[in-house]
Formats: C-alpha cells, structure tokens, sequence
C-alpha cells in the first residue's frame, strides 16, 4: 500500500513537472525569445546569450547547458530526487519552443508588428503564463529553476551564508546585461523588470492560495440567534467561542465564520442588524477541508 503511495506521488511529481515545463516554455516561445528582452535567473543568462550568439546558437540547447549542469550537481550533492526532478522540467521547458517551431507556430513578435508597444504586451504575456508555470513547480518542489540550484549548493557547502540574496544578485546582473546586451535602449531593461514584476506577483498568488476566504470575528451577546442566521443565510458553518470583554468585564461569544469574498456584503447587513455586535474580518489565503457552502 504505501508502495503504491510512493508510486502514485511520483508520477504526480512527473506530470506536474512535464506540465510545469510546458506552460513555461509555451511562454518563452511565443512572447520572449524573439522579443528583445530576458527574463531573471539563469534563463535570462541564456537567452541574453543566444542574443549575443544572434541566433546561431539554439536557445533551447543553452538552457540546457547553462541549467542541467547545476541540477546535475543539486542531484548529487542535495536531493537526488529533486534534482531529476527539475533536470525534466528544464529539460521539456527547454524543448518546448523547438516543437513548436518544428509544427510552425509562430511567436507573436512575427505574427504582429514588432514595436514598443507590442514588446511591453509580450513581457506581461510572459510574466502571466511563466509565473503560473513557476508556481506549480514552487507549489509542488519549493523549486523551479537554476536559480534555486545555485542557492541550494552554496546552502550546502556554507549552512550559515544568507542565501536570500542569491536570486537578487542573479535578477539584477541580469537587468544590468540587459542594458548593454539589447542596444543600451531602455525598453528592453524596462520590459525584464516588468516581466519579473508580473512574474513574481503570480508565483506569489499560486504561493497563497487560489481557495482564498475572508474570516469574521464576531463579538456577540446573541450567539445562537445571530449564527443561526449566518447557517441559514450564509450557508457556512459558524464557531463558537466563549470570550470575556475586560472593558464591560461580562462574558460574551465569539463567533468565527469563514465566507466567500462575494459574501462580505451579506455578512455586513447581517451583522448591522444587530447593534451589540463587535465585528473584525480578515483574507485567509488558503482554506483546507470543507469549505463548500451548505445545501
């Protein structure tokens, strides 16, 4: 039985890397690569170093050869597991673009006219679908490139080093290249900066949660009348705590309801009908369990 656990968990491993790779390779073919500008890490080294090769070289060959090394080593000397683990997901992230130039798909800096405007809508392309590629691996590894790599092994060889500034370091050589990579203009330092602004925004939201709630605190002398008509209006179970108010000095109830966003105006009205009633909410980013609405 726990063979099968094991077995199970790691084809999930594999198929959410497989799919990781997909996404984000299906962004750097259509809106990056042949848009002028990088994204961070050690793919944004390789692809401001296929622009200096202009072309000659294939991007997909020099993200394997700057990213497979480093998961070689994060294999050998970190996580053996995780390390093959992301050798396949850059391994297919990598290969991506190639099958699709193989089929004919053309990116969108051909398939429109390439100007200022257009590259500034591919960088945004780009950050939307990589970052939730990225988050899936984030989600699922804690990884999800070369980047994480590097940090892992300098982590290894020196436990106490501060590793945070490592993607830093790595993100902002790469907008510092990019400047005189790319012409010295500033468009394409200002798309790698929006590129990797949008990117962490989704990889933070995948991070938070997509099942995301608002919790109510409600302060109440009237517990079972004002819950009864959360459940029934709501349709969402509600806690009940019993508290002391040390500025009245008397013992009160603690309501605790967990709501939808599109709910909050209903609650509102609901708890206004009752004047004696203290309220506070706050986002709650992931909500486990059984969250579902009541019939």
């Amino acid at each position: 039985m726990k063979n099968q656990k094991n077995i199970k968990k790691f084809t999930q491993d594999i198929l959410c890397a497989i799919v990781a790779g997909i996404i984000v390779g299906t962004a750097y073919h259509f809106f990056q690569n042949s848009n002028g500008f990088a994204p961070g890490g050690v793919g944004g080294l390789a692809t401001i170093t296929h622009h200096l090769f202009a072309g000659k070289v294939s991007w997909s060959i020099l993200m394997i050869a700057f990213n497979l090394p480093i998961f070689i080593l994060l294999s050998a000397f970190v996580d053996k597991k995780l390390g093959a683990l992301l050798s396949l997901y850059m391994v297919v992230q990598s290969f991506t673009p190639r099958l699709y130039e193989l089929i004919g798909a053309k990116p969108y800096s051909l398939a429109n006219n390439q100007d200022d405007f257009n590259i500034v809508f591919a960088c945004i392309a780009t950050g939307v679908i990589s970052g939730f590629g990225f988050s899936l691996m984030l989600r699922r590894f804690g990884a999800s490139g070369g980047t994480y790599g590097i940090s892992a092994l300098i982590k290894k060889a020196k436990p106490d080093m501060n590793i945070a500034y490592i993607s830093f370091i790595m993100d902002a050589s790469v907008v510092f290249i990019a400047f005189f990579v790319y012409g010295m203009k500033i468009t394409p330092v200002i798309c790698t900066l929006l590129n990797l602004f949008v990117a962490n925004i989704l990889v933070d939201r995948g991070l938070s949660g997509m099942k995301n709630g608002y919790k109510f605190e409600i302060i109440t002398n009237r517990p079972n009348e004002l819950s009864e008509e959360l459940m029934t209006r709501l349709r969402h179970g509600v806690t009940k705590i019993q508290v002391h108010g040390m500025f009245s000095d008397t013992d009160k109830y603690m309501l605790i309801c967990i709501i939808n966003k599109r709910q909050i105006g209903e609650m509102m009205k609901i708890i206004k009908s009752y004047p004696d009633t203290f309220a506070s909410f706050e986002q709650v980013n992931e909500v486990f369990g059984n969250f579902k609405r009541r019939v």
